[in-house]
Formats: C-alpha cells, structure tokens, sequence
C-alpha cells in the first residue's frame, strides 16, 4: 500500500479506525493518534515507534481498521 491509498482511506472514517486502535493497542495514546490531512507519514512513524514494528505493518494495519 502507498501513502495515497492510506490518505484517501483514512480521510473519512478516521474517529472509527482511531477507536478500533485504541481498543486493539491500549499502549497508543491521543498524542500518537493525532492526525490531520497531510500527516499520514507522521502518523505511521508515531505508530511504529509506540508499537515497536515495521512501517509496512503500520500501513496494514490502517487498511485493515478502515475496512
């Protein structure tokens, strides 16, 4: 998946995938949820830094919420 999939993905439902991450992964906080149109890059990086996993699984995951 590329950035442009996870922006056009995440524009709409991002209070439903940011809830379904915080359920999953009680470590993330507001902080490293906090996105804005542009961030995904940002977002990815605070992600995997708090979960302690590759980039590529950050990015499945976020497609795999925004189902």
């Amino acid at each position: 998946m590329n950035t442009t999939e996870t922006k056009l993905n995440l524009k709409g439902n991002w209070n439903v995938v940011k809830g379904k991450l915080k359920q999953s992964y009680g470590q993330l906080t507001d902080d490293d949820l906090t996105y804005g149109e542009g961030q995904e890059d940002e977002l990815v990086g605070r992600i995997q830094r708090r979960l302690g996993t590759t980039v590529a699984d950050v990015r499945h995951m976020l497609e795999k919420f925004s189902r």
